[in-house]
């Protein structure tokens, strides 16, 4: 392992940095001061830092601001951590919080070892993932939109007596909807026109994905993981540009716990006490997962449309998705059984299919970075 002579925290703002120094000797934090959070700062600082030879390792919390500290400092040839501020170490009876005092713990902490730093990805996985969360956010201004405008119908006695929503025949309706003032007609146009507006920007989301995808380095990995039940192009693409290479988790246990699929426990004197899931870790690839898994609640069979994804991966993919779905179908049919909430069933099958995630992962080669 790497020595380092000087540990130094971060802490990272819009338009500030606050500064403090662990020497790696021991003794007393120094607070260095506030500076500018710009890469000319940041450079003039190294410099001041480094003097006498001295071997550096920053740290600073992940947040707002990005990786784009990380990058310069790493560029430079220096050490840094994006630690996860959700599991620094703090004292509970402490109630005074500055930038000074916040800087101060991070080298503090730095130097002991404490803190735990997320995964930081490179520029075209960074990429990846902003189109992935954009889409997200799109898909949720889609879903306010229709909101919206059928709470305005319901609300002026509008009633729709179709089988579904947002088809051809439900469009063709609210284009004969009519109502008694001018205003509110304009009204009800600019809340149609809208959510037609967010069904487009959704779709050119979805091509964009298919072609950012496509020209990934996770490629392979994500044609794997389309093998599986449930699991199409928008949540393959997700996982792997929230997760990247999954070969870093040691085992599918720790995975389970960084998307927070795990039960949380409260256990101490002899008495074992699990609650629901933690919760903790990347919600973005939870959610898909969870959404994944209602597919599960149907026997298991390979469909045409699964068959032929499971044809462009290796045999030892097909196997586990193959098993991946008879298990985990059969397991939604036990949890029924039971009388589970189908909800709770859903969580828990979520979490073996990250599992099978993890193995699927280890089948396939590492994914080499493209020049």
């Amino acid at each position: 392992m790497k020595e380092f002579s000087k540990y130094i925290g971060l802490d990272v703002h819009k338009e500030t940095i606050a500064v403090s120094v662990a020497e790696a000797n021991g003794g007393e934090v120094r607070y260095i001061g506030e500076i500018a959070n710009t890469p000319e700062a940041i450079e003039k600082l190294v410099k001041q830092l480094r003097k006498g030879g001295a071997n550096l390792s920053f740290c600073y919390e992940a947040g707002p601001c990005g990786y784009g500290i990380y990058r310069e400092l790493t560029d430079l040839g220096w050490d840094c951590q994006v630690v996860a501020p959700s599991l620094i170490p703090k004292k509970a009876g402490d109630r005074v919080k500055t930038d000074r005092r916040d800087s101060m713990m991070l080298a503090r902490l730095h130097r002991a070892g404490e803190l735990t730093a997320v995964w930081v990805p490179d520029g075209a996985q960074e990429a990846l993932r902003d189109l992935t969360r954009a889409r997200e956010d799109m898909k949720h201004l889609q879903r306010q939109a229709k909101q919206r405008l059928l709470a305005f119908l319901l609300r002026h006695g509008k009633r729709y007596d179709g089988k579904s929503n947002w088809t051809q025949a439900h469009y063709r309706w609210m284009e004969a909807v009519k109502f008694d003032h001018p205003v509110q007609q304009i009204v009800f146009q600019e809340y149609v026109d809208t959510a037609k507006a967010m069904t487009k920007r959704v779709a050119a989301f979805d091509k964009q994905i298919e072609r950012a995808a496509a020209e990934s380095v996770f490629w392979q990995v994500i044609e794997g993981l389309m093998a599986l039940r449930g699991v199409n192009l928008l949540t393959a693409t997700t996982i792997v540009a929230e997760i990247g290479d999954l070969r870093r988790f040691a085992s599918a246990p720790q995975l389970m716990a960084y998307l927070g699929v795990v039960p949380s426990e409260h256990s101490g004197g002899g008495i074992k006490s699990r609650g629901g899931i933690t919760k903790t870790g990347n919600g973005h690839v939870r959610h898909v997962l969870v959404e994944a898994v209602w597919t599960y609640r149907h026997s298991a069979r390979k469909t045409t449309v699964l068959q032929k994804r499971a044809e462009r991966t290796s045999e030892a993919v097909q196997e586990i998705a193959w098993k991946a779905q008879t298990r985990l179908c059969g397991r939604y049919r036990l949890f029924e059984g039971r009388g589970k909430l189908k909800v709770q069933a859903c969580t828990a099958i979520a979490r073996e299919l990250a599992d099978f995630i993890w193995a699927i992962g280890q089948a396939l080669p590492q994914p080499a970075a493209k020049v």
